[in-house]
């Protein structure tokens, strides 16, 4: 039995989209507060480009996610009609199963390996599996790894900047507008901070969940592989001594009927040879009978014994 659910990436975009609209409701709530933090008395431009970097390269990498997300859901829904075929007996896909998806590729990659009797080996096949569905997450596991450095990158400038406003500040206490400056550098620093924590935390909870819908994916295609394809395609000596045993059993069976019927013949012929013992004198007496009666007729009519008038 497969265990797979075709419907395990789909779950997760609606969970994506769920969750989206979510934060959206509570950023409209918390409207005031984020204006002041991200758009009140920003002295310099660090807090625009930094904050902007940041959910930049989030929107990306999320992006990402979702279009690898909506592949692989493409590529359940195939994989799930694929053995559904598969285990009623049919041996090959119908055309409702999409041509482009990894499972009918498999299906096609052992089906020409065995036209060319070539050897299979099924841990290569996943490996190769494996390492090419690896590099459409590359972008992703970057994004989701330099996410947080972004964040402290940001808040590295932003102390720097508020420094500066203190240093400034020291060297003329009179000029009050350095500390505003630092005041603006303290208030970056925290901005970048937690956007760089609500955009980590949110993408690397959908970047694991893609990881698993990935590993979820080529599970289900190596199953179907291993339980389906491979009986049918690849020739072993355990599997063709599975398929003489088969065979012999069949033999056996067709003996033990030839063996049956042959008896039942013998019982048959036993009895229509009583049946003809039996009928035997019934038979006789009925010959002599028709002899009476044929001299009897001769003897009315004056015939003679070869059939003339006396």
């Amino acid at each position: 039995m497969i265990e797979f659910n075709p419907h395990y990436s789909r779950a997760i975009l609606i969970r994506m989209l769920i969750l989206t609209i979510l934060v959206m409701v509570l950023a409209l709530l918390g409207y005031d507060f984020l204006h002041r933090l991200y758009l009140e008395n920003q002295t310099t431009l660090t807090g625009y480009l930094a904050n902007g970097a940041i959910i930049l390269l989030f929107l990306l990498g999320l992006g990402r996610v979702a279009g690898l997300l909506w592949r692989y859901r493409r590529e359940e829904a195939a994989l799930g009609q694929f053995a559904e075929e598969m285990a009623l007996g049919r041996n090959s896909p119908s055309v409702d199963v999409d041509e482009e998806s990894l499972i009918f590729h498999r299906f096609r990659l052992l089906t020409s390996l065995s036209r060319q009797r070539a050897p299979i080996d099924h841990n290569a096949l996943a490996s190769a599996l494996l390492a090419s569905e690896s590099t459409r997450t590359s972008l992703p596991r970057f994004i989701n790894n330099i996410l947080i450095l972004g964040g402290v990158f940001g808040t590295i400038i932003s102390l720097s900047i508020a420094l500066m406003g203190a240093s400034n500040l020291l060297d003329n206490a009179s000029d009050t507008s350095q500390m505003g400056l630092v005041i603006h550098g303290m208030s970056t620093a925290l901005s970048t901070t937690l956007t760089a924590i609500v955009c980590y935390v949110f993408h690397g909870y959908f970047y694991m969940k893609l990881n698993d819908a990935q590993t979820q994916l080529l599970s289900g295609i190596e199953q179907v592989t291993a339980v389906h394809l491979l009986p049918r395609i690849n020739v072993t000596p355990e599997s063709l001594l599975h398929e003489v045993a088969e065979l012999v059993r069949a033999l056996r069976e067709v003996t033990d009927g030839l063996r049956q019927t042959q008896q039942s013949q013998r019982q048959a012929g036993e009895a229509l040879h009583a049946a003809v013992a039996e009928l035997a004198p019934g038979f006789e007496r009925l010959g002599h009978g028709l002899d009476g009666v044929e001299r009897t007729l001769r003897s009315g009519f004056r015939l003679s014994s070869g059939g003339d008038e006396a």
